[in-house]
Parts: C-alpha cells; sequence; structure tokens
C-alpha cells in the first residue's frame, strides 16, 4: 500500500499523537470542518480511534474507500462493528497488554469498597479522626467472588483473588474447560452466592444493562457490585436505586454509562469507590497499548494485515 490517509478520531497523550503526526499521513478530525467526513471521507484508508471515540455507521457510510480501524484499547462497543465486517473493513484493538493493570485495579476496588479505605483517607484530612474512630468495615480474604465474564481479564483477577483465598466462581456464555474454578450458568443465582460480584465482560447491546435491578437484589445488602468493564453492563438507576435503599452493600465503579458523566447520588455514598475509568492508565501499559496501535498499522500499511484483529 502506497502511504495511506489515516484519521486520527480523537485526542490521544501526547507522545501518541506527536508519533501519529511524524509517522504517517494523518488527518485530525476534530480539527476539521464538521462536513469533513462528507466532502473528505473518500480519501481516509485507515481510522485510529478508541473506545471513547468509536467509529459510528454514519461514519463508515462517509468514507467508502476505509480499509481497516485500528483502536486503542479493547472495548469495541461504540464502533459499528456489524457494519464494518459487513464491508470486510478489519478492525485491531490492543488486548492483553492491559490485563494486568485492570485486574489489579479490579482488586484495589474490591478491598477499597469493602474496608471503604478512600473514605477513610477522608475521615483523617477532614478532621473527623479527632472526634473519633471511622466505624468498623468489612472483611476480604476468605470471601465469596463471582466474576462475569471469564475472558484473559477475568482469569487474572481470579488469579490474584486466589492470592486472597477467596472461593471463586464465574458466570460466562460458556463454560471454561481450561479452569478449575465453578461454573455458574445463571447469573442471578452466582449474585446470590457472592459476596463480591466482578464485571470483566464485553459491553455491547449484548451485555446492555446485563446487571439489572433483580441481579442487584440477587447480590443483597452486604453484596458489593464491582465495575472494570463497559458502564452499559449496569443499570445505573437500579445502582442509584438498590444503594439509596441500602439493598446493595456497595459499588466499586470505574466505567459509567455516559462517561465523564456521573451520577451525583454517588458522590456523598461512603460505601462507593468512583474511579474515571483509569484501569488500565499506568504509563507502562498506556505505552504497550500505544505501541500495538503502531504495530497495527504498520502491519497493515506493509502485508494487509492486523496484528490483533477482532
Amino acid at each position: 500500500m502506497s502511504r495511506p490517509n489515516v484519521l486520527q478520531v480523537g485526542r490521544f497523550p501526547n507522545r501518541f499523537n506527536e508519533r501519529l503526526q511524524r509517522d504517517y499521513s494523518l488527518t485530525r478530525l476534530w480539527e476539521q470542518p464538521k462536513d469533513y467526513l462528507a466532502e473528505h471521507g473518500a480519501d481516509i484508508d485507515i481510522v485510529v480511534t478508541s473506545a471513547r471515540y468509536g467509529c459510528s455507521a454514519e461514519q463508515l457510510a462517509q468514507m467508502p474507500n476505509l480499509r481497516a480501524i485500528c483502536s486503542f484499547g479493547v472495548g469495541y462497543d461504540s464502533i459499528a462493528v456489524d457494519e464494518a465486517k459487513a464491508r470486510g473493513i478489519p478492525i485491531s484493538t490492543t488486548p492483553d497488554v492491559l490485563n494486568e493493570c485492570v485486574a489489579d485495579t479490579a482488586i484495589g476496588l474490591i478491598i477499597d469498597t469493602a474496608r471503604q479505605f478512600s473514605a477513610s483517607d477522608q475521615h483523617v484530612r477532614q478532621g473527623k479522626w479527632l472526634k473519633g474512630q471511622y466505624p468498623l468495615t468489612r472483611k476480604v480474604s476468605g470471601k465469596k467472588l463471582g466474576i462475569v465474564g471469564f475472558g484473559r481479564i477475568g482469569k487474572d483477577i481470579a488469579k490474584r483473588a486466589a492470592g486472597f483465598d477467596m472461593d471463586i466462581r464465574y458466570h460466562n456464555r460458556r463454560p471454561d474447560p481450561t479452569t478449575d474454578y465453578g461454573y455458574e450458568a445463571d447469573l442471578k443465582a452466582l449474585a446470590g452466592w457472592a459476596d463480591f460480584l466482578v464485571l470483566a465482560c464485553p459491553g455491547g447491546a449484548s451485555t446492555h444493562h446485563l446487571i439489572d435491578a433483580a441481579v442487584l437484589e440477587a447480590l443483597g445488602p452486604q453484596g458489593i457490585v464491582v465495575n472494570i468493564a463497559r458502564g452499559s453492563v449496569i443499570d445505573e438507576l437500579a445502582l442509584v436505586a438498590a444503594l439509596q435503599a441500602g439493598t446493595l452493600g456497595g459499588a466499586g465503579l470505574d466505567v459509567f454509562e455516559d462517561e465523564p458523566r456521573v451520577p451525583e447520588a454517588l458522590f456523598e455514598m461512603p460505601n462507593v469507590v468512583l474511579l474515571p475509568h483509569v484501569g488500565s492508565a499506568t504509563e507502562e501499559t498506556r505505552l504497550a497499548m500505544e505501541n500495538l496501535v503502531f504495530d497495527n498499522l504498520d502491519a497493515f500499511i506493509e502485508r494487509g494485515e492486523l496484528v490483533t484483529a477482532l
């Protein structure tokens, strides 16, 4: 392929932006007029995007000669995958390199939500310790952990949780023959059994509001839900209602339905930990993700193949 025209849909870290600008024939979509794709979409060969920015069916339709989509991150529910596949447009993501950090985040949220370390920190900073001790919280080690989605990240979460002597079961589309952990086909049954329910499944239509009021009710007033998957997996209205009613014990959330907007009702709840989607946000992991995007770009330009195609 001759030097292709690459469309960058949204801003990334400066290092990544600069390398794209230096090494490729690049157009930054946000710097263009609104009708840019309608007028020049036929010139675009490759799109670089992320789960945050996506690539909609409308955008795809305006790029009739598009050859590939390279996405930063593992989520792809904001990309019009079906439309791309129908046109034979391959899509790459950046799997595996972020598994460890996202799994670490899940364990961190389990501990923080149960032990309320973030709220305890504020207790000290606000001078409240002078007036009395922080209330007792709940133990993590030896408790029951249900994992929803037993792919690479789910397995890494299980590996870490085993170090806390947790009893582990999982829910997946089908049993995994490579593991000895217990499989639970019924999600509500898993929630009813678990002390902690961690979500590590893909986003998209098939998992939209998978964690609804019924699942949260099954998890119960001592149960804690942790989401490092996609915000769309939890029905946030049902989550807020359950927390306000005391029918759910707590929540540790790194992702939300309408990021960066978060339900304000969650802000003052000490049994809720809120993170700004930082599961993979370490220097080491983000560099590895950047490099994998470039590996995919270069492989496609040189050989017409993506390294980590869906």
